[in-house]
């Protein structure tokens, strides 16, 4: 095992503020559902699907795992 590199496990700008914009849009979504606010449940599938296209952009823009614009840490 000590040749397979480790992939990062998403510790990275990009992986971090998508995590952060899906958990707030489901956080929301939940809240929204609960209150019976239907526009407001679908507004909070839009933002999960925002939190997917700025990771996707992100890490093309560079701020992925390995990106050009990251510095890994050395354990």
């Amino acid at each position: 095992m000590s040749g397979i590199e480790d992939p990062g496990h998403g510790h990275s700008p990009a992986a971090w503020t998508t995590v952060v914009i899906m958990l707030v849009a489901i956080s929301f979504g939940t809240l929204f559902f609960f209150l019976e606010m239907p526009l407001l449940v679908w507004l909070s599938v839009v933002l999960l699907v925002i939190g997917l296209v700025v990771g996707f952009i992100m890490t093309k823009a560079g701020y992925g795992v390995g990106g050009s614009k990251t510095v890994t840490k050395q354990h």
